[in-house]
């Protein structure tokens, strides 16, 4: 792929799809403190559940998943169970105890809970170190895209990226970040699957269930490249099931996954709009093996070069339209944003409401606090550009990282508050 080199179809479907996302978070200006952090409370469950997965479908789901199992094959199913598999976790165990509580933040439950505000002191930190790290790798994400699309440099694109996503998340807060992710997710699920289809239809695959189809590919790298379908891959069954676990886990600790329960009106929504963002989950997840599959048949060799990108590398390698790579490139970029949205908003709430209001400055007035919450997205967003301008790892490593701290930390302490009432 070409990297300076202007895709002109593709930059006008991504430019539009950039300017929608900032109308949206105009049209969904607050000032008022409930919207600014919980939206008011009054999301309903199905736009909440599509939220939730746009909200978790980032570019390490996107675009990462996809190269993860082009790169490992069947070890990277791990990614799929786990990360799927940490919701199962959350509507059985937290999602309705959650919202019960009616808080604001995840750190907010920790603090309470525990009665102590050396513990809410160090979940606000906590939720601040998984925010940046997490976000690290959609914005590695994000600078890929608008690389490849406008001929951009690398790091040009991280800044680019940077000031449409702090433009619409500084304006409307979690309410229009809440909106421009059912936006996203309807943009990122279309992208996504369209190509698939013709991208099996020109291989001569069975192309009307490509995440069906699919499996004869997998037959023909049986012989090519058997170690893609090896069980467990090269690692073995005990890191495949550690890795599986530790999403899982990390899946129902991450700050900005927990706070979406505090969106709905009650407990049942909450554990409703889980189901559905499953759901929603789930048909992502679905067809990211068939990308897999299709990219290692066309490009064999391409290795970590192609992989991030591995899902627009196969559309053009199967010779379908530039519109089509243009089409996954703003999901890919939906994607990025709707994750980089929550998770700016869990940094900003453990800044501003958790350490500023809850430890600092008790008395601040609602609007202070959003003033805060603002002052402290800013920061946080130039100091994950900062990290990205040189990333350290691939997009689904850098992820990784950040449930494994999750798992560490939030997901037992939330677990035994809920569940031990003798828990200190």
């Amino acid at each position: 792929m070409e990297a300076l080199e202007v895709k002109t179809v593709p930059a006008l479907i991504l430019a539009v799809t950039l300017v929608l996302f900032v109308l949206v978070g105009v049209l969904s200006r607050v000032q008022n403190l409930d919207e600014y952090w919980v939206a008011g409370r009054k999301i309903g469950p199905f736009a909440s559940g599509m939220a939730i997965a746009s909200n978790w479908m980032s570019a390490a789901s996107f675009l990462g998943m996809a190269g993860l199992l082009y790169l490992q094959g069947y070890f990277g199913l791990a990614y799929v169970l786990g990360w799927t598999g940490g919701y199962v976790l959350l509507l059985v165990l937290m999602a309705s105890q959650i919202r019960n509580y009616g808080k604001f933040t995840a750190p907010d439950f920790v603090g309470d809970r525990y009665y102590s505000k050396v513990a809410r002191f160090l979940a606000a930190l906590i939720t601040l170190a998984i925010s940046f790290v997490y976000a690290v790798g959609q914005y590695k994400g994000i600078g890929e895209m608008f690389k490849w699309i406008f001929g951009m440099d690398y790091r040009l694109s991280i800044i680019a990226g940077t000031i449409v996503v702090l433009s619409y998340v500084l304006l409307s807060g979690m309410l229009g970040v809440v909106r421009n992710q059912q936006v996203q997710y309807v943009v990122l699920i279309t992208a996504f699957l369209l190509p698939l289809f013709f991208i099996a239809k020109k291989m001569g695959f069975f192309y009307l269930v490509p995440q069906i189809g699919y499996g004869e590919a997998v037959s023909q790298l049986q012989t090519t490249h058997p170690e893609f379908v090896l069980p467990w891959g090269d690692e073995g069954l005990y890191s495949w099931i550690a890795l599986c676990f530790t999403l899982m886990v990390g899946t129902a600790g991450l700050p900005h996954v927990i706070q979406r329960f505090y969106l709905v009106p009650n407990a049942r929504d909450a554990r409703t709009s889980v189901v559905w963002g499953l759901f929603f989950i789930g048909i992502l997840y679905w067809s990211s093996p068939a990308f897999a599959a299709f990219g290692k048949i066309l490009n064999p060799d391409g290795g970590k070069e192609v992989a991030d990108v591995i899902i627009i590398n196969a559309a053009e390698n199967a010779g379908l339209p530039e519109w089509f790579a243009g089409l996954l490139a703003a999901g890919a970029i939906s994607a990025a944003f709707s994750t980089v949205g929550g998770l700016l908003m869990a940094g900003s709430a453990a800044f501003a409401h958790d350490l500023y209001f809850g430890l600092f400055k008790p008395t601040a007035s609602a609007q202070e606090r959003v003033r805060v919450a603002r002052i402290g997205t800013v920061i946080l967003g130039l100091a994950i550009m900062v990290v990205a301008l040189d990333p350290p790892a691939l997009i689904g490593q850098i992820v990784a990282m950040a449930f494994a701290i999750a798992g560490c930390t939030i997901f037992p302490v939330f677990v035994l508050g809920i569940w031990w009432s003798r828990a200190t």
